[in-house]
């Protein structure tokens, strides 16, 4: 399959795909159909896994299959197959863009409280994400346009270029979340009893779910930069479709952590019961949660971190939430 040089515009951005390979018509259809499955059963499960439609991690996860992922898909079917005006097309695509891959680093970002102690991390990688987005999405918007309707030779490098930095750049950021959502997970291990394996094997599968998450970016940059843009377009919205159920394992595994302890004996009267614990379901805000102490038993981590709004206690006993820290 021949890919054009920077200097020519990609193969199906203008006057739809015109490669006459059979496989790779096939392929797109296939990814575009598996990434809208998984984008209608998340949007299915997100209504009936939570109890409580709020908190950035439940608007997150349902923009970014509404707003994200099925809108970027539709466009580029609409493109490829010349089944609509360009102008549509493009308008579709770059919206789904905006949400769907910015998007998937916020959701990292809202659990990420959960495990990282420290303030000036979190502020860190919430600069970091605005400051990516608008330095990334603005100029990738206009050389969009420009090389679909001007289509000078300037433009059309420009975004051949910018194409692949914009999605090496959100990739390396998701990289770095990641790396710090692993590292401090890593550390919490190490304050972990030795005999409670059940808790240790669920943060060791948390750990996988994240490196399966760098390896889905990892697959996704090579396709990019052998030059297959009418693949790596299609494949895009399959892989943060694939990611974001992922995140479903994350939040599973979060809850179970929290259930491990909700199991454990304790010496005082009462059991709490985190608010986004239910015996049958989910509930919605796992972010609202305040970094752990380091002086902190791990016994006390999971259940610690929760914010005080998060918590109800059972009727028989007397409030002893600890202030809200956030």
């Amino acid at each position: 399959m021949h890919e054009p040089g920077l200097s020519e515009p990609p193969d199906g951005l203008i006057g739809g795909y015109k490669g006459g390979n059979l496989t790779v018509r096939i392929l797109m259809i296939v990814f575009s159909s598996i990434a809208l499955y998984n984008a209608i059963e998340l949007f299915i499960l997100l209504f009936l896994t939570f109890q409580h439609y709020r908190g950035l991690y439940f608007w997150t996860l349902l923009l970014s299959v509404v707003a994200g992922v099925i809108p970027h898909t539709v466009a580029y079917i609409l493109e490829f197959f010349s089944l609509a005006p360009l102008w549509l097309a493009l308008t579709l695509s770059t919206i789904g863009f905006y949400v769907m891959v910015p998007g998937q680093s916020v959701v990292l970002y809202s659990r990420l409280h959960l495990v990282v102690q420290s303030h000036r991390i979190l502020r860190f990688v919430l600069w970091l994400m605005i400051v990516d987005a608008i330095l990334l999405l603005i100029p990738t918007t206009v050389l969009t346009f420009s090389t679909a309707y001007i289509q000078t030779t300037p433009f059309i490098r420009g975004y051949n270029v910018m194409e692949r930095l914009q999605l090496a750049w959100f990739c390396a950021q998701e990289f770095v979340i990641s790396g710090i959502y692993i590292y401090e997970t890593v550390k919490l291990l190490s304050l972990m009893p030795e005999k409670d394996r059940r808790r240790s094997k669920i943060m060791y599968e948390l750990l996988a779910i994240n490196f399966v998450i760098i390896m889905l970016d990892v697959a996704l940059l090579v396709v990019e930069y052998i030059g297959y843009y009418s693949l790596q377009t299609t494949l895009k919205p399959m892989v943060y479709s694939i990611k974001l159920k992922l995140e479903f394992g994350v939040l599973g595994k979060l809850v179970s952590l929290v259930q491990t302890q909700r199991s454990q004996p304790t010496s005082t009267e009462h059991e709490e019961y985190p608010g986004f614990v239910d015996p049958s379901q989910l509930t919605s805000d796992v972010t609202r949660v305040a970094p752990p102490n380091r002086a902190r038993e791990w016994n006390n981590i999971s259940m610690e971190s929760l914010a005080t709004s998060e918590r109800r206690i059972r009727p028989s006993t007397r409030d002893t939430d600890s202030p809200h820290l956030s």
